[in-house]
């Protein structure tokens, strides 16, 4: 069975995430679980656009990006990769990085109207891109040959533009593409919760009807609409299940999940 595991910045930060989240990805492995890992990198990118003197900007949790601001996230991005494949190699586990672009072909996005913070405005994103078709073969030629593909959300359109795309996204578009068995999204937060503020209003278990009736209600709002419009794009697609744990939390988070604790939003049909 093949699993897709979507992280960030914000979830997985550092030498000691990634060497956590490698040995327990090494163990899945060991166990007999194909794995495919998506990671994204914001906090890391906002760093280096401010330390370049370029103001980050964001709508609805998605980067406008520039041409200036497509060098960082090209840098920082295929930084974090390498990082990621180092860790993942030093836990015993065959690692390959590669950027979305050789395992995908993406669009570019037009003016797009977003839904923020309850109300609904036109943005030019810029060189942001979309997801159209995935190429399977390569990926699972990986997988049988028993090496993890870890994939950076830097994808290039037809004519080999690259293109910035959001990483819960891709990893959606390529969790859909492949049609895993679940899809889990590391995040920094316990899952989707009705009062941010208050961990004990954790939702264990959303229908999509409930979660658009959250995002209506601005209950999810900002980062999170395109985290559950990516599990949305996933689930749609044929992925059975979609999970958002929180990355930070003690014990083995991923291996849990997959067991059918209770960690995180388990986000269903």
């Amino acid at each position: 069975m093949s699993y897709l595991l979507k992280f960030g910045g914000n979830a997985i930060g550092g030498e000691e995430g990634m060497k956590r989240l490698s040995g327990e990805i090494a163990d899945l492995l060991r166990g007999g679980m194909s794995i495919v890992l998506v990671h994204g990198g914001g906090p890391e990118i906002n760093a280096e656009l401010e330390r370049r003197g370029i103001k980050p900007e964001k709508v609805a949790g998605v980067r406008i990006t520039d041409e200036r601001t497509m060098g960082v996230v090209e840098d920082v991005l295929s930084s974090i990769n390498r990082d990621m494949v180092t860790a993942l190699r030093e836990a015993g586990a065959d690692a390959v990085g590669l950027a979305a672009g050789d395992v995908t072909v993406c669009v570019r996005k037009g003016p797009a109207e977003v839904r923020e913070d309850g109300r609904v405005r036109t943005v030019d994103l810029g060189r942001v891109g979309d997801v159209v078709s995935v190429d399977l073969r390569k990926i699972d030629s990986l997988l049988n040959a028993g090496k993890v593909p870890v994939i950076y959300p830097v994808g290039a359109d037809q004519q080999g533009n690259a293109l910035n795309v959001n990483a819960d996204t891709m990893a959606a578009g390529i969790a859909a593409g492949m049609k895993v068995e679940e899809m889990i999204q590391i995040t920094d937060v316990p899952g989707i919760l009705l009062d941010i503020n208050d961990p004990s209003t954790k939702q264990n278990i959303l229908t999509l009807a409930e979660v658009d009736a959250l995002i209506e209600k601005g209950i999810i709002s900002g980062g999170m609409v395109p985290k559950v419009e990516a599990c949305r794009r996933a689930l749609e697609a044929g992925v059975s299940r979609v999970r958002m744990v929180n990355g930070r939390d003690e014990g083995s988070i991923v291996s849990e999940a997959l067991r059918g604790s209770d960690r995180g939003t388990l986000i269903i049909r």
